[in-house]
């Protein structure tokens, strides 16, 4: 495990990106794992620059999301599909149909997460993993519990993630109760995870990375992947 300090969420943004490109530039046709939230905003403002200065190619690219919220279709604002269109998908050159996120609207989500799961098998994996982290630990929407999830599931989120995304939403009864989500297995067969967190993180991260392995911590796994970097900030 890498683990990087940076001056600034800046510093850190353009670090990750710069990782990113090259995993891009290395192997053109690659699986991207990405992930949502306010932390790789600037991570993917750093890939949009990149691009529109003809450094890199999206074209052949294929992504898959952590996440959705469970009950938002992907042109609510709100949703993680139109989070990634408006801060990636739409400003670099990747195809749409190979942009790929749960259905949060599935009638059935034990299905949905099935088909997931299976398609991101089908793909091959991530052959980068972008990560955040949660102030509990969590890494997608794998919340604290009594197990390692292994694949791609439905999870009733937490009061304290609730409290956490209710910035985003008018109201804090907007905010959804429940998400889809990649597994902890799912993330660990990636082969090779990025991790990126800002300065408000660094106790949990301490706590994930040097403490004991625990799904009460879940991003505590990462300990055991044979492939993680993470980039953290001192302020911003």
């Amino acid at each position: 495990m890498r683990i990087i300090e940076t001056r600034n969420y800046e510093e850190m943004s353009t670090l990750a990106a710069e990782m990113i490109g090259a995993q891009v530039m290395l192997k053109p046709r690659c699986v991207l794992g990405l992930a949502t939230g306010s932390s790789p905003i600037g991570t993917y403002a750093k890939l949009v620059e990149a691009y529109r200065a003809g450094r890199l190619d999206f074209s052949q690219v294929r992504t898959v999301n952590l996440d959705e919220y469970c009950g938002l279709a992907g042109d609510n604002p709100q949703s993680y599909r139109y989070f990634m269109n408006h801060h990636l998908f739409s400003q670099v050159n990747i195809p749409q149909e190979n942009t790929y996120l749960p259905n949060g609207t599935a009638s059935d989500m034990e299905e949905e997460s099935r088909r997931y799961e299976d398609l991101v098998e089908e793909l091959g994996g991530a052959d980068l993993q972008l990560l955040g982290i949660g102030h509990n630990g969590h890494i997608g929407f794998n919340e604290p519990t009594d197990c390692f999830p292994a694949e791609v599931h439905p999870v009733a989120l937490t009061e304290s993630t609730i409290q956490a995304n209710s910035r985003l939403f008018d109201r804090i009864e907007d905010v959804p109760t429940q998400a889809i989500t990649m597994g902890i297995g799912t993330i660990m067969k990636a082969r090779r995870i990025l991790l990126i967190a800002g300065a408000d993180k660094k106790g949990i991260v301490e706590k994930a990375l040097t403490g004991k392995v625990t799904p009460l911590v879940p991003a505590s796994v990462l300990q055991l992947h044979r492939d993680v970097t993470v980039i953290t900030c001192k302020e911003g």
